[in-house]
């Protein structure tokens, strides 16, 4: 059987939440460690707070050795080492956030290592918004293929303004 000419297309997915995709890429990591929600180490944040998740990173949860026991987790947390004590002074706080992040008392005790704690890297920068020229050219080619005129122009603009996106990112080649 042999190969169609031509190149090859690929069909294009939906876009998916990044949630999703590092569910799981790091899912396996996370049960080698104890981690058995993955969303303490991505949602740390959210959890404790971004001071707190600066100065702390949580490293394993582990379950008690008895499968019958009705007793939550430790959290082993590594702390930067002038900030275990405010952490262990903290820990009811950060259990509370936790096990109410949770719905339910998963997390007992904190196990406070002290060591490194890498910086949390800064949130990206947004693309530049495209200028008028190209959301008005992105209008006037709209208008050559028959789509339009728009009964709101919100979404006039909003359609504007994603085409400038899509025709900057595919750069002259793709217009």
């Amino acid at each position: 059987m042999s190969r169609p000419e031509g190149p090859i297309r690929r069909q294009r997915t939906a876009a998916r939440p990044l949630a999703d995709l590092i569910t799981g890429s790091i899912a396996e990591s996370c049960a080698r460690r104890g981690l058995a929600a993955v969303d303490i180490v991505t949602h740390w944040p959210d959890i404790v707070g971004a001071g707190l998740a600066a100065r702390a990173l949580p490293m394993k949860l582990v379950w008690p050795s008895r499968p019958d026991a009705d007793e939550p987790g430790v959290l082993h947390v590594r702390v930067e080492g002038g900030y275990a004590i405010e952490l262990q002074h903290d820990a009811p706080i950060v259990i509370e956030r936790i096990n109410r992040y949770f719905g339910w008392r998963c997390v007992g005790r904190l196990a406070l290592k002290q060591g490194p704690v890498a910086p949390p890297r800064p949130p990206r920068r947004p693309p530049p918004e495209p200028d008028a020229g190209a959301r008005g050219e992105v209008v006037r080619r709209m208008e050559a293929m028959g789509i339009g005129p728009f009964e709101e122009e919100r979404l006039r603009d909003a359609l504007a303004r994603l085409g400038a996106f899509i025709a900057r990112e595919r750069g002259p080649a793709g217009r």
